[in-house]
């Protein structure tokens, strides 16, 4: 792709490889969470973000479920690993990812970590959300 200054040509195989399939994990992951989204409205309604908790819960329980047991198949091709854990469930919920990152530094006893990770994720998430607003609506 000339005029962007960069081009194609730079990328190997291998890595275009891996944006396919973290680009078809994400693709499916995505509309995934989309219908669970909708079926949660109907089923549970509107007055609670249901859809939104069951795609978190689950998300994160089933990324520890694969990682759990990619941990112990070695020689799971690491692209498999890409689509799903990367692909996959990045698109569905980057809460399964925030849930999983707490429980590897919880294992290494990064108390640190762990609070800076807590905190940090929510409380600072929640106030990169309330500026959104305010200033999304100002403009």
């Amino acid at each position: 792709m000339e005029g962007l200054g960069w081009s194609v040509s730079v990328f190997t195989r291998r890595q275009v490889e891996t944006f396919v399939l973290i680009g078809v994990g994400g693709f499916i992951g995505a509309n995934v969470r989309y219908w669970v989204s909708i079926w949660a409205a109907a089923r549970f309604g509107t007055s609670f973000p249901w859809g939104t908790l069951i795609i978190n819960v689950s998300g994160g329980a089933l990324l520890g479920l694969f990682n759990g047991w990619a941990g112990n198949h070695l020689s799971l091709d690491p692209r498999i690993r890409l689509l799903i854990a990367v692909g996959f469930f990045g698109a569905y919920t980057t809460f399964s990812t925030y849930a999983n990152e707490t429980v590897t530094l919880l294992r290494a006893a990064d108390w640190v970590g762990v609070w800076l990770n807590l905190l940090g994720s929510n409380v600072l998430c929640i106030l990169g959300a309330l500026i959104g607003i305010v200033i999304g609506s100002r403009l």
